[in-house]
């Protein structure tokens, strides 16, 4: 069961080693990450202030350290679509089931609604047979948080001598009825509370 001290807050560029040693197994041993190799922790800390610069970037943090992290990204670069994000979710392994991942996607949805985001999106690696390397747990944690299956990209994948599928899924956030309000960055809110 989850730590009841389990603070969610916006993660600061002194976090980025203890998040790339998170996603460094993803990379290494899964196939959730199609990275080949991790990044380096100058690539990963500069993602993270760019993504921070307009989106949240949130972390998870116990008594034990961060337990996950959690960030929204443009979903495209061009101004069309401003009201849409694509989101990503790390829990720290070891920790599965424990409640980080629902924390973290609450908070980031609560906090892209804020910012007047319409959609959140999720590209997902997905396999019709699961082994050592990918089960099919990220589409169902995304289908609990309301997600809803948007396209499938069959074998466009290879990692570890097998081919994998990607998915997107959706989930709307806001209404889509006449114009939208405009887009304010994460750090024109008031994330004191946090």
């Amino acid at each position: 069961m989850m730590s009841m001290n389990c603070k969610i807050r916006l993660a600061r560029p002194q976090d980025a080693e203890e998040l790339l040693e998170i996603f460094r197994p993803y990379v290494l041993e899964t196939a959730v990450a199609f990275n080949y190799e991790p990044p380096t922790l100058e690539e990963f800390r500069n993602t993270m202030e760019d993504r921070l610069r307009r989106y949240p970037y949130l972390v998870a943090e116990t008594e034990e350290g961060l337990m996950g992290y959690a960030y929204a990204s443009p979903f495209k670069a061009r101004a069309a679509y401003d009201w849409a994000v694509e989101t990503s979710i790390y829990v720290k392994q070891g920790h599965p089931g424990q409640g980080y991942g629902r924390l973290l996607h609450d908070r980031l949805e609560e906090l892209l609604k804020s910012q007047n985001i319409l959609s959140m999106y999720a590209c997902i690696a997905y396999t019709d047979h699961e082994d050592t390397h990918l089960t099919n747990n990220s589409m169902h944690f995304h289908a609990h948080m309301g997600y809803e299956l948007t396209a499938k990209f069959p074998k466009c994948g290879y990692k570890f001598d097998k081919w994998y599928d990607m998915i997107w899924m959706h989930k709307e956030i806001g209404s889509h009825d006449g114009p939208p309000s405009p887009v304010i960055p994460i750090t024109a809110l008031d994330t004191t509370l946090l």
